[in-house]
């Protein structure tokens, strides 16, 4: 029951009770966030990359023909903001943009040769950095937990209008 004495952390005098937050998903979900930003902070520092950037360039790798706008939806980014975004890696030299030859509005974007290096240093990171910060799960914890967030984050409860 939230509020209750055995709800209370017991690791020294000054820990807070946190008992009336510990039984909110979202709670419990932002605690486990920040913790996954700062592992990926440590291990992705030395490529100066940051979450949003990373994302982009793992779907453009996947997604040969993608464009500005599905890119956007995928990570619910608005058009402006992920326009900003995609310049910061065209200056970078990771990524370039290609008008579609199917529809002269939209934008494909592309992986340039550095983007297709930078992706594959990443991908090796990323592989890895997780594992510390995971230990305490096993690794059918990890695939549930991995599939409720996705359900979670499908819900579409926090789309942007």
């Amino acid at each position: 029951m939230p509020g209750s004495t055995s709800d209370q952390t017991q690791a020294g005098a000054d820990t807070l009770d946190q008992s009336r937050l510990t039984h909110l998903v979202g709670y419990a979900a932002t605690r486990a966030s920040i913790t996954m930003k700062r592992v990926f902070a440590r291990n992705f520092a030395p490529l100066d990359l940051k979450v949003v950037e990373f994302s982009i360039l793992m779907l453009v790798a996947a997604n040969p023909q993608v464009n500005q706008k599905q890119l956007g939806e995928a990570l619910d980014i608005s058009a402006p903001n992920m326009a900003v975004t995609l310049d910061r890696l065209v200056e970078r030299g990771w990524v370039e943009r290609v008008r579609s030859t199917q529809d002269r509005r939209a934008m494909h974007v592309h992986l340039t040769p550095a983007g297709s290096e930078l992706v594959a240093r990443a991908e090796k990171i990323a592989v890895t950095m997780e594992a510390p910060a995971l230990r305490a799960l096993s690794t059918a914890e990890k695939a549930l937990l991995i599939e409720l967030l996705m359900k979670v984050a499908g819900g579409k409860a926090g789309k942007r209008g």
